[in-house]
């Protein structure tokens, strides 16, 4: 998390920006085309700089996965005082293997998925 908060600081312009242009497009049909369970997400791009980029808005667990290239997650709060997976709002990062069951508490979240690769593997329940 660290390197990343140094490139890219949660508070700086550059994520600020994102940041209003996410929750700006966040009815468009574009950015969370679709939804399972209740969680809205959709694909941003394949490829960025050799990372998937998917979008997805969450106040509730979300399916099992694992990480095989792992995952840096950049998480945005949209109501009341939300943690993802016990993070507040910011930069989360999960190293290569990394299993877990994304899980917003506390409000709602719109998170970024950067997945080196594209690479994600979901467990059937």
């Amino acid at each position: 998390v660290r390197e990343v908060q140094r490139r890219l600081p949660f508070r700086g312009g550059l994520v600020q920006r994102v940041r209003s242009a996410a929750f700006a497009a966040i009815d468009s049909p574009w950015l969370l085309p679709k939804a399972n369970a209740g969680i809205r997400f959709g694909r941003l791009t394949k490829d960025l700089c050799g990372f998937s980029v998917d979008a997805v808005l969450m106040d509730k667990p979300g399916p099992r996965h694992k990480h095989p290239n792992g995952e840096i997650d950049l998480c945005f709060a949209r109501s009341a005082s939300p943690r993802f997976d016990g993070s507040p709002e910011g930069w989360v990062v999960y190293g290569k293997g990394s299993v877990h069951v994304p899980t917003v508490t506390e409000g709602e979240m719109l998170i970024l998925y950067f997945l080196p690769g594209g690479a994600i593997e979901f467990f059937k329940d």
